[in-house]
């Protein structure tokens, strides 16, 4: 490349662009005093300093200094989880989740690529945030499942010949249970004390309908008149995590104009991730003159299932469900919306019920969006670590607060020979207030393993 007026050759472009850079003034609040490592999943896999928040800030500085994006600087922003265990740590209180979002969005806009990495990333947004197409997907994978040609394939090696993000979905791969189909309109039982509109999200909807069916029931159960907009789409979640900043601006605006169109006083969420994103739209969408209020206003409103349940005060009568739990905490429920003592609560207070922390609980699972599909090394090995940290606890079940922790707990679980249950919290509450029997509960969310149990068994020998 030259300069057209002289002639001469320029370097190399500097990191970032002028829109949206990292800003300077959030990069100043650190002070490098070390609180995050200890917490940072990549610095706890290979200690290496560019690998912690505080290197990953100063990456950031240096960029903002003209340092060219070079593959280096790239792969340290690429391995960070976003999990924001740092903001948690941080006595500074740095906004590591809005410097890590930037850059992303820098990284996306500025550095090509090698075609094997474009055609996963791209495959993936092609399918993850489309729920039509997922469903669609879902056909061939029960037929895949059925017929056991998934162990087939799994023998014949065809998988270690795929690149590693296509042996991951693979693994990753959900359970196919019954389709559950959610009402538009569940009004509240007893007097009516909200008007709650629901997300029902993307994989959730498609993977997990069980847990939109529960959460609806426990809204209406605690006095919730529920409303489930029949057009809501995806909520842009994954693409603001992976720097696809155009692409979230696009899913948020079409989110807010359709629960605006609900009137409803509340948007309930059920799935962390999406939350956390859901809540931060107002930065997301502060340049845009037409939706800047909006969204500070949709933002305000928006709850996961346990904070608007405990914000209300349970009035449903609980069951008892006589068995322990190990509860999880979903990064972007924990460290991005700061909710830990709800979830807990919500579940102590479950007759007969014992809650068990596990070891380790500030440190991800290694789920962090689709990071276990583009980063499938690093992934596999913090899901193995947190499925050791569970089975020390010796509970029946595992449960937690968003879809892509539990597949990645049951897939590191599975591939050590285990099948624990597992459970969305709303689900364990559900079957309280039903008075469904633990048996019942503990039997259903064992049926769903044996399909996947010998898979993943299979999987964890090819991959040696």
């Amino acid at each position: 490349m030259t300069d057209g007026h002289a002639g001469q050759p320029l370097g190399p472009l500097p990191a970032f662009d002028d829109h949206h850079p990292p800003a300077r003034e959030l990069i100043e609040d650190c002070v490098h005093c070390g609180f995050c490592l200890p917490t940072c999943p990549t610095y706890l896999l290979w200690g290496e300093e560019m690998d912690s928040p505080r290197g990953r800030i100063y990456l950031m500085k240096e960029g903002l200094q003209a340092e060219p994006l070079g593959d280096t600087m790239v792969r340290h922003f690429d391995q960070c989880l976003g999990c924001l265990a740092c903001v948690t740590a941080c006595p500074s209180g740095v906004q590591y989740g809005k410097l890590f979002e930037a850059t992303r969005a820098q990284v996306e806009r500025r550095h090509r690529r090698p075609l094997s990495e474009r055609l996963v990333r791209s495959g993936i947004f092609q399918l993850f945030p489309r729920p039509g197409r997922l469903r669609l997907a879902s056909g061939p994978l029960r037929l895949y499942r059925r017929t056991g040609l998934d162990r087939v394939v799994r023998r014949s090696g065809i998988l270690d010949r795929l690149p590693p993000a296509v042996a991951a979905m693979e693994a990753l791969a959900p359970p196919l249970g019954r389709p559950e189909k959610v009402p538009p309109h569940t009004p509240a039982v007893g007097p009516q004390r909200a008007s709650v509109g629901m997300l029902v999200g993307c994989v959730q909807r498609v993977f997990f309908p069980g847990v939109n069916a529960a959460t609806a029931r426990v809204l209406a159960a605690e006095g919730c008149d529920v409303v489930i907009p029949a057009d809501q789409g995806c909520c842009g979640a994954l693409s603001l995590h992976m720097g696809r900043e155009a692409e979230a601006l696009g899913y948020a605006r079409r989110l807010i104009s359709t629960f605006e169109r609900a009137k409803v006083d509340s948007v309930v969420v059920n799935a962390a991730g999406c939350g956390s994103a859901m809540k931060e739209y107002g930065h997301l969408l502060r340049d845009d003159p037409l939706y800047a209020e909006r969204a500070e206003a949709f933002a305000a409103k928006v709850r996961d299932v346990a904070e608007i349940v405990e914000e209300l005060g349970p009035v449903a009568p609980r069951h008892p469900l006589p068995t322990t739990v190990a509860y999880h905490d979903a990064c972007h429920l924990a460290h991005g919306q700061g909710i830990r003592a709800q979830p807990r609560k919500l579940l102590r207070d479950i007759p007969g019920l014992q809650v068990r922390d596990i070891r380790e609980s500030e440190i991800c699972c290694g789920s962090a969006g689709v990071y276990n599909i583009v980063e499938p090394a690093p992934a596999r090995e913090l899901g193995d670590r947190k499925a050791a940290h569970v089975l020390d606890t010796r509970a029946r079940m595992l449960v937690t607060a968003n879809p892509g922790c539990l597949l990645q707990i049951s897939a590191a679980l599975e591939r050590r020979g285990e099948a624990l249950p597992t459970a969305h919290t709303v689900e364990m509450l559900d079957a309280s207030i039903r008075g469904v029997p633990v048996t019942a509960l503990l039997d259903r969310a064992s049926d769903r393993a044996p399909d996947r149990a010998p898979r993943q068994a299979e999987a964890a020998t090819s991959a040696r």
